[in-house]
């Protein structure tokens, strides 16, 4: 279910956490994620001043490929200063505000040492965005077709809404829509499944946002249909 909760600031940055390799590094980086997400959570529930806002948070898990642009578009919907944004290099987490909901985005690393860690941080969420590159390569544009597989399959995931944004659509080299649809299969591995397929770029917010926003519709219907005494 969702939760209404105090707002703070308009967009809110924990930090990353580098994976590292070796047992002992993973066990400590883990650890040191999990204690930077409770942090995270303990100064929403008991720091932020102010009347509780009227909007309905949600807690989604933000992924796809290095290079993919999830950074820039996040970046992006907070109003912040883009000129810095370098990768992911373990995972961030930003409160991104819109009219009705506030997103509570969970980023993760795109890299190749990195996404065999993704499954560990699906706990908790409610909906998943995952961000494509629509003028990749043609290897990349496969890695990412078999990770958006994963995701739709994982047992953690798969009953819930997808936002899939198919992003650098400004690029000379893009697939429309209906290329990256057929190429990845979505109608017939998602069948039964909300998700959302939405051709976006930096230069066009309009479109990334009518996304989300769509998106937050499929999460209103899905609490919806969890209000107790509900047929």
């Amino acid at each position: 279910m969702s939760r209404l909760r105090p707002s703070g600031r308009r967009c809110r940055f924990l930090g990353e956490a580098a994976l590292v390799s070796g047992d002992m590094g993973q066990c400590l980086e883990l650890s040191a994620a999990v204690c930077r997400i409770g942090v995270y959570s303990c100064f929403r529930a008991f720091c932020c001043k102010g009347p509780p806002s009227p909007r309905t948070e949600y807690d989604v898990v933000c992924v796809g490929l290095t290079g993919s642009g999830k950074s820039s578009l996040l970046t992006q919907l907070c109003s912040e200063n883009t000129d810095s944004i370098i990768p992911t290099t373990g995972f961030s987490i930003k409160a991104v505000p819109f009219q009705n909901a506030i997103l509570n985005v969970k980023e993760l690393g795109g890299a190749e040492n990195i996404r065999k860690y993704w499954s560990r941080y699906y706990q908790g969420s409610q909906g998943v965005v995952f961000v494509l590159d629509s003028a990749s390569s043609e290897d990349d544009l496969e890695t990412a077709r078999n990770e958006l597989h994963s995701a739709l399959q994982h047992p953690q995931l798969c009953t819930l809404p997808f936002l899939i944004l198919a992003n650098h659509q400004d690029k000379p080299a893009a697939r429309s829509l209906q290329e990256i649809k057929k190429y990845f299969e979505l109608e017939p591995l998602a069948r039964g499944q909300r998700w959302i397929l939405q051709p976006c770029s930096v230069e066009n917010m309009d479109a990334v946002r009518e996304g989300f926003n769509q998106f937050i519709s499929l999460l209103e219907e899905i609490d919806q249909e969890h209000i107790p005494g509900r047929i």
